[in-house]
C-alpha cells in the first residue's frame, strides 16, 4: 500500500493509499514512502490547509468501517470549514445517540480531511483521538477560526 509521511504544524502525519483512493492519515513518520501522483496531491491540499489557504479537500477517500461510521463520517464532510457541530447534532440528523457518534468521530481513519475536530461536545470541547489530544484539536479549530465557547477559556492552550 503506497504511503507518504509530511510535517505538519500538529505533527508529522502519514497518508496511505488503497486504489485510487486516501484510505487512512496515520500521525507518526511511515516506515515506508512510495509516493504517489494522489499522495503527492493530498500532501500538496494539506499544506495548502495548514497555510490557510484550502478549506475544502478535493480527494478521493474510501475509509474503511461500519455502516454507521461511514454515514457519521459522510455527515462530518458536510460541517464547512470553521464551523463546529455537536455529536447530539449529528446524532438527531442520523437518528441515532450522541455516544455512537462519538465512537464513530473516534474511530476516523482520515482524520483532517474528515474533519472529526469540527465535532464537539455540548458541555465541552469532546475528545480527540489524534495525537496530542485535545491541544490537536484546539489547534485545527483555532487554524480554521472556529468560534466556540470553550476554544476561549484559560489553560486550553489558546
Amino acid at each position: 500500500m503506497p504511503q507518504i509521511s509530511l510535517h505538519s504544524p500538529v505533527g508529522d502525519l502519514s497518508i496511505s493509499q488503497e486504489g485510487d483512493d486516501i484510505v487512512a492519515i496515520d500521525w507518526g513518520w511511515g516506515r515506508d514512502q512510495n509516493s504517489t501522483p494522489l499522495l503527492k496531491d493530498a500532501v500538496k491540499q494539506l499544506h495548502a490547509y495548514f497555510d490557510g489557504k484550502l478549506q475544502r479537500f478535493d480527494l478521493p477517500l474510501r475509509p474503511f468501517g461500519t455502516d454507521f461510521q461511514l454515514k457519521v463520517w459522510r455527515a462530518m464532510l458536510k460541517i464547512p470549514y470553521g464551523k463546529v457541530r455537536t455529536y447530539g447534532d449529528l446524532a438527531t440528523k442520523l437518528k441515532s445517540g450522541a455516544r455512537p457518534v462519538g465512537t464513530a468521530c473516534g474511530r476516523n481513519p482520515i482524520p483532517i480531511i474528515i474533519p472529526c475536530h469540527r465535532v464537539l461536545g455540548t458541555q465541552s470541547l469532546g475528545g480527540y483521538s489524534g495525537a496530542g489530544g485535545l491541544d490537536t484539536k484546539i489547534a485545527l479549530l483555532t487554524l480554521e477560526g472556529a468560534d466556540t465557547k470553550y476554544n476561549k477559556q484559560p489553560g486550553l492552550g489558546i
